[in-house]
C-alpha cells in the first residue's frame, strides 16, 4: 500500500483508522502529504475485499481504475505541494485523491448504470453531473453501491444482488434505497457515499446506520442528465459519518445545471461555513405526530426526540411543542396522493433508460405497466397537490426555524421483508416506512437525519431535523451543535 517515499508505513489497525476518519480529515491528510492517495485507495480497496462479501454494499468495484487516478492524485499532489513552495496557484480540488462511492443510480463513464437491477448492460458513456463533478473536485470512484431496484423500496434487497447487511447487526436491514452507500460508509470501506432521496432513501439508511444523511432542498444538486428524479420528489447527496463531511461533499456537488428543471436559492455562505458557525438562539417545534393517519412511533424514537428537545434547549434554543398542520378533516390529502403518481411517472422515465426491461424484477414490471397506463396528467396533478401540501407544511415555519420529529416510526426489520411479495403487498408495508420522510420530499425542504447513539436492540437510532425552504445552512449548524455535545461518529459497528 505504498504510496511513495514520503509515505509513512501505517499497520493494518492504522489503515482502519485512516479510512474511518472521513473525506474531510483525508483530504487535510493528502494535503498535508502525511499520507498519499495510492495508500489511502488500496487501504479502501483492502477494506471493501475484506468486508464486502459479508455486507454486500457494493454491486461493482472499479479496483483499477480507482488506483490509477489515485497515482495520478499523487502526482498532482506532489506538484502542489512544490507549487505551495513556489507560491504557484493550481485549480481547487477539495477532494484531490479522496476514494468516494457512488450509489446505482448516478451514470459513471464505463460502468452499466443499473438502478440496483439487471436489466442494464451497456455501460454509461459519460459521467452523471455529479459525478462529474466530484472528479473535477479531485475524488476517486471506488466503486457502485447496491439499491432496491429503482429505489421503489425502503429497503435494500433486490433480485439482482440480494440483500444488503446492516453492518450493526447482520440480520437486520439497512433500510433503503442507499442502504449499499449505508453500509458501506458505516462499516468504514469508504470515507463516504453518494445517495439519492426521493422518499427518505438517504434519511433512513442514515438512521439504520448511524451516519449522518441531510436531504438538501429540492434543486440544491443537479440530476443532470436527466431533468429530474422522480419529478418533484428526488435529489441527490452524499451519507457520511459526520457533518463536516456532509458540507463539504454539498460544497462540490452543489448546484443547479442548464436541464434540470428545480434549482434552489443560492446559499449565501458555503456549507461549510455553516457547519463551523453558531446558530444563534432558534425556536424549535418539536412533534411526535406521524403524517401518515394510523401509525405510531416507537416509543424508543419518541423518547430520542425528547432527548434531542432536551439538549437544543440545554444548547440556548427556545424549543415547544408544535405540530405541523398535516391536511387532515376536511381538507383532507394523504401524502400518498401527491408522492405516489411522481413516483409511478419516475419509475416510467428510468426503465425508458435500460437495455432490457424483460430483466427486470416481478414487482417492478408490475408498477410499471401501472406507470406506462398512467396520464401525464396524473403527474401534474400529484405535483399541483403536492405543492398545495408544501404550503400548509410551510406555515409551521412562519413561527419557527426548524421542526425536530422522529425519523421513522419504527425499528430496521430483519432481512427479506421483499421476500415473496408482489408490487401492492411491498407498497403496503413501504408507506409506514417513509411515512416520517416522505413528505419532505414533497414539501421540497431541507431535512436531515441526526444520529443520536444506540436503540435497546443495539442499532442506532436518530432524530430528524427539517429547515425551512432553502435552509440547509440552519440544519447543518444545530446538527453540528448536536454533534458535538453528544458525539455520535466514534460509534463504531460490530463489522467494522
Amino acid at each position: 500500500m505504498s504510496a511513495g517515499r514520503d509515505a509513512p508505513h501505517r499497520t493494518p489497525s492504522d489503515a482502519a483508522s485512516l479510512v474511518l476518519a472521513g473525506i474531510a480529515t483525508q483530504a487535510e491528510l493528502l494535503r498535508s502529504r502525511t499520507v498519499g492517495s495510492r495508500e489511502l485507495t488500496a487501504a479502501v480497496l483492502d477494506r471493501i475485499a475484506a468486508l464486502n462479501p459479508t455486507v454486500r454494499a457494493f454491486s461493482t468495484v472499479l479496483a483499477e481504475s480507482a488506483l490509477e487516478e489515485a497515482a495520478a492524485a499523487d502526482e498532482r499532489l506532489a506538484r502542489r505541494s512544490r507549487g505551495r513552495q513556489r507560491r504557484q496557484r493550481h485549480r481547487p480540488e477539495p477532494l484531490l485523491g479522496v476514494p468516494i462511492a457512488v450509489k446505482g443510480e448516478n451514470d459513471v463513464a464505463g460502468v452499466p448504470t443499473t438502478f440496483g437491477g439487471a436489466a442494464t448492460l451497456v455501460p454509461a458513456a459519460r459521467d452523471s453531473e455529479v459525478v462529474r463533478r466530484l472528479r473535477a473536485a479531485g475524488a476517486i470512484v471506488v466503486g457502485i453501491t447496491a439499491m432496491s431496484e429503482f429505489g421503489l423500496w425502503p429497503f435494500t434487497e433486490s433480485a439482482a444482488h440480494g440483500y444488503v447487511r446492516n453492518p450493526w447487526d447482520l440480520t437486520r436491514s439497512t433500510l433503503g434505497s442507499s442502504g449499499g452507500t449505508a453500509a458501506a460508509v458505516a462499516s468504514g470501506m469508504v470515507g463516504a457515499g453518494i445517495g439519492g432521496d426521493a422518499g427518505g432513501s438517504i434519511r433512513l439508511p442514515s438512521a439504520a446506520c448511524g451516519l449522518f444523511g441531510l436531504k438538501p432542498q429540492r434543486g440544491r444538486v443537479s440530476t443532470a442528465p436527466n431533468p429530474d428524479l422522480w419529478r418533484s420528489l428526488g435529489t441527490l447527496g452524499p451519507l457520511t459519518r459526520t457533518v463536516a463531511d456532509s458540507a463539504l461533499c454539498y460544497d462540490v456537488i452543489c448546484g443547479a445545471a442548464a436541464t434540470d428543471r428545480f434549482s434552489a436559492v443560492p446559499p449565501s455562505e458555503s456549507f461549510t461555513a455553516a457547519a463551523q458557525r453558531h446558530p444563534g438562539r432558534l425556536r424549535v417545534a418539536v412533534s411526535g405526530v406521524c403524517p401518515v393517519p394510523g401509525v405510531d412511533p416507537d416509543p424508543e424514537h419518541l423518547a430520542a426526540v425528547n432527548a434531542t428537545a432536551t439538549a437544543l434547549a440545554s444548547l440556548g434554543h427556545r424549543v415547544e411543542l408544535a405540530d405541523p398542520p398535516y391536511p387532515r378533516g376536511k381538507r383532507m390529502m394523504l401524502p400518498q396522493q401527491a408522492f405516489i403518481p411522481q413516483m409511478l411517472a419516475g419509475l416510467r422515465q428510468e426503465v425508458a433508460l435500460v437495455d432490457h426491461p424483460a430483466l427486470l424484477e416481478r414487482r417492478t414490471k408490475a408498477l410499471w405497466r401501472t406507470a406506462r397506463a398512467l396520464p401525464t396528467s396524473a403527474a401534474e396533478a400529484a405535483e399541483h397537490r403536492g405543492r398545495q401540501y408544501a404550503e400548509l407544511l410551510n406555515q409551521l415555519f412562519v413561527d419557527h426555524d426548524l421542526l425536530l420529529q422522529p425519523m421513522m416510526p419504527h425499528r430496521p426489520p430483519s432481512l427479506g421483508v421483499l421476500d415473496g411479495v408482489g408490487a401492492a403487498r411491498a407498497m403496503q408495508v413501504s408507506v409506514p416506512v417513509v411515512s416520517y420522510a416522505g413528505v419532505w420530499n414533497i414539501a421540497g425542504n431541507p431535512a436531515a437525519s441526526v444520529p443520536v447513539g444506540l436503540a435497546a436492540d443495539g442499532l442506532p437510532t436518530a432524530v430528524q431535523i427539517v429547515g425551512r425552504p432553502h435552509d440547509e445552512a440552519t440544519v447543518l449548524a444545530v446538527a453540528r451543535q448536536l454533534e458535538q455535545v453528544q458525539p455520535w461518529a466514534q460509534l463504531r459497528p460490530p463489522v467494522s
